[in-house]
């Protein structure tokens, strides 16, 4: 039997508006026109110097701060040396020897339960540009066997946060887990918007595979390029299949860079995996060290925002949620926020009921629709207005979900609809007592049927008068009603 040891590397943009070395904006590479955003520094003429984004800089610190790291005074960049077609200077500009921040963690809810996964380093680099391939098709007018590749270098410089994690993480599980963590803390600080399909965070996973009791690490390769938690569990789990097989077979695992393909389901290798040596670091000749105040790094840490697990925790605790309730709320900022103004809206609501109906009723309309939370037209306020008309046994569940539905197509408030629709709850007990006794009336054989001991047909019979109500009638006064006649006929009997 093996166990997998598993580290990951997540390149994340920076949110910022500039580059991290020139004044050329970020864009949006899937709006602007290719290598519209570009100048000679990002491009690497000569003699063109960078100066360090201090927003960057910023954002790095806040990641680092929330993920307990400890700060370095002083960091170095360096020049990374690899010749690609995307990397205009030659080399990028990162952080070596000297990072930025070390010697953090980020906690996670496996389904064996918490674990705490040590962030090794916290960095800041530039990004590269994007390379496009055009090959050849049935419908192509390139001639059979030529292509070529587009490159576009509107990206290149782009401000990155590189997070290290140790190899701590043991399944394919726990590195989604730990990849949606960190999308989640980042989004809350504001550093990326965790938009994936735009690539502006990436992941790369380390993978390796050793004998269960064994201490040594075996021969890991690493899954590059990875943009979606779903690649990013597969992959995995795909690659410490493979490298089980190849140790059972007695067959050598071979260090290598891989990609994922997501037609095939499969790792195919890229190239031989390099080694630091290979990228011949040295200290950026253009760049002096960056050094960091303490009195800027504790202004930094106060305006930080409450975190996911701070708030996942004080949710389990102050709203006496379930740990599952509490990780759906707090997995987006927006979310938890609707929540907690949800509740201060409906003091008379319990904090389960509420966590039901966003998570539920609320998320299942969304879904269907395609929107989120930034166009809801359904308010805290307004949501809080139709739970208050069910506490108060203005309408019933079913009745209020209809009109969740009206608030949400319409806008208008819970009342307007209720009014508009005569959906206003049946609890008049003359009322519902006169439709009992006609459900009952109108159906002797079931009666007998349940006289004669088929008990479940209570449940039928509530059903019936339901219909007959439209669904508007108090179901509790319903059942009271329809057990205290059927009581009546069984003693009779």
């Amino acid at each position: 039997m093996y166990e997998s040891i598993i580290g990951l590397e997540v390149h994340a943009e920076v949110a910022t508006q500039s580059k991290m070395f020139c004044g050329c904006p970020v864009v949006d590479l899937t709006q602007a026109a290719p290598n519209s955003a570009v100048c000679p520094v990002c491009t690497g003429m000569p003699g063109a110097l960078p100066v360090v984004n201090r927003r960057a800089v910023e954002y790095g610190l806040r990641a680092a701060l929330s993920l307990g790291c400890e700060i370095a005074p002083q960091s170095i960049f360096a020049r990374k040396n690899y010749f690609y077609p995307d990397l205009p200077k030659g080399y990028q500009i990162s952080q070596y020897k000297e990072p930025l921040a070390q010697n953090g963690e980020l906690r996670i809810h496996a389904s064996e339960g918490a674990r705490v996964i040590r962030v090794r380093r916290v960095h800041l680099e530039e990004d590269t540009g994007k390379l496009t391939h055009v090959f050849p098709s049935p419908l192509s007018p390139l001639p059979k066997g030529e292509g070529h590749s587009l490159v576009d270098l509107n990206r290149a410089g782009v401000p990155l946060l590189e997070i290290v994690s140790e190899p701590d993480l043991r399944s394919a599980e726990e590195a989604r887990l730990y990849g949606e963590a960190l999308r989640n803390l980042l989004r809350y600080l504001g550093v990326n918007s965790g938009d994936m399909q735009k690539g502006v965070l990436r992941f790369e996973a380390n993978v390796s595979v050793r004998p269960i009791g064994e201490q040594g690490f075996g021969t890991r390769t690493e899954i590059k390029n990875l943009n979606s938690f779903r690649a990013l569990e597969r992959s995995v789990a795909y690659e410490i299949v493979r490298q089980s097989e190849l140790h059972r077979q007695g067959k050598p695992v071979i260090q290598q860079t891989m990609g994922w393909d997501e037609d095939r389901q499969v790792t195919a290798p890229q190239r031989w995996k390099e080694e630091e040596d290979d990228y011949r670091y040295f200290p950026e000749p253009d760049l002096p060290p960056l050094a960091v105040e303490g009195e800027w790094i504790e202004e930094i840490r106060r305006s930080l925002p409450e975190l996911p697990q701070a708030r996942f925790q004080r949710f389990v605790e102050q709203y006496r949620l379930s740990e599952y309730d509490a990780d759906i709320l707090v997995a987006e900022q927006p979310v938890a926020d609707y929540f907690e103004a949800l509740l201060r809206a409906a003091p008379k609501v319990s904090p389960k009921l509420a966590a039901n109906w966003v998570t539920g009723e609320l998320f299942g309309l969304m879904n269907q629709a395609g929107g989120s939370l930034s166009n809801l037209a359904v308010s805290p306020q307004a949501l809080a207005g139709l739970l208050d008309m069910v506490e108060d046994g203005r309408i019933n569940t079913p009745t209020a979900k209809i009109v969740l539905s009206g608030m949400f197509a319409s806008g208008q408030p819970a009342e307007a609809i209720v009014e508009a629709k005569g959906l206003s709850q049946i609890s008049d007990v003359d009322q519902i007592t006169q439709m009992v006794s006609h459900v009952l009336d109108e159906n002797p054989e079931q009666v007998t049927r349940y006289l004669e001991g088929k008990e479940s047909l209570a449940n039928w019979f509530f059903g019936q008068v339901m219909r007959a109500a439209e669904g508007k009638a108090n179901p509790q006064v319903v059942k009271d009603e329809l057990t205290r006649q059927l009581s009546l006929k069984m003693s009779g009997k």
